[in-house]
């Protein structure tokens, strides 16, 4: 007698089209979302957050029910290999830049308010891209992994244009999206704990949301660290080769 081989999942048999599938279900929310604050004329701090308030219960069932919390990079930090923690400086270099704009005044409920907020834009963002986008593309390769997720990551960002934000400074933005998306993509290739990245994406909208205005000169210089940090890891994981962990269907 032969044992009959487990049927593939969706997404191992239609990777791209599971991806697709991920990003246009997004993209479909924050735009219905958009819409619904438009008409309601509500504050445009709110799309986002009500897009992201069901998914990020979607993802939370989803993850628990499915037990995919540590496929995606949900593990203990002790996990990462003391060696590999330098890897992290320049995230911490970005924040400090951040930091370096000074502060607004803010009422202690608008910071609560985007604590929340960014804590939940932090958990939804990683978890879709540098998790389920991801590990769904590494069945084609690290390469198209790392590249078409930190592309999609950069696409939703264009989005912000619809906040009223001007052609240069959503530009900028999708340039700036993309290499945050490439660094972090590189960041959990390497260490496969995505608890980093949603702590600095967090920490990252936090500052920005409560600090002064953006100047270019700030986001040039996060701009160039973030270019110094892809190519510093990239070098490193050709000179010794990660191998990813094998996935199971999502």
């Amino acid at each position: 007698m032969t044992t009959r081989s487990k049927k593939a999942s969706f997404s191992e048999r239609h990777p791209i089209w599971t991806v697709t599938i991920l990003e246009l279900l997004l993209i479909v929310t924050l735009f219905a979302a958009g819409a619904y604050v438009t008409i309601q004329e509500i504050d445009i701090f709110s799309p986002v957050a009500i897009a992201f308030i069901p998914v990020t219960i979607a993802l939370l069932i989803y993850l628990s029910v499915r037990g995919k919390w540590s496929a995606l990079g949900f593990s203990s930090l002790s996990n990462i290999a003391a060696k590999n923690w330098i890897f992290y400086l320049p995230l911490l270099a970005i924040l400090i830049t951040l930091c370096l704009k000074g502060f607004k005044e803010n009422s202690g409920s608008d910071i609560l308010l985007y604590v929340g907020f960014t804590l939940m834009v932090g958990f939804v963002e990683e978890t879709l891209y540098r998790g389920l986008i991801l590990q769904t593309l590494l069945r084609k390769s690290v390469g198209a992994a790392v590249i078409t997720s930190s592309i999609l990551f950069a696409v939703t960002h264009v989005l912000n244009i619809l906040s009223g934000q001007n052609t240069f400074d959503t530009i900028l933005q999708i340039v700036y999206a993309l290499l945050v998306g490439l660094a972090l993509a590189l960041l959990i290739i390497k260490n496969h704990n995505i608890f980093p990245l949603i702590i600095f994406h967090f920490l990252h909208n936090l500052i920005q949301f409560l600090g002064n205005e953006s100047k270019i000169g700030y986001d040039l210089t996060v701009i160039f660290i973030l270019i110094v940090q892809c190519v510093w890891v990239v070098a490193d994981l050709k000179k010794k080769p990660v191998q990813p962990p094998v996935q199971t269907g999502l």
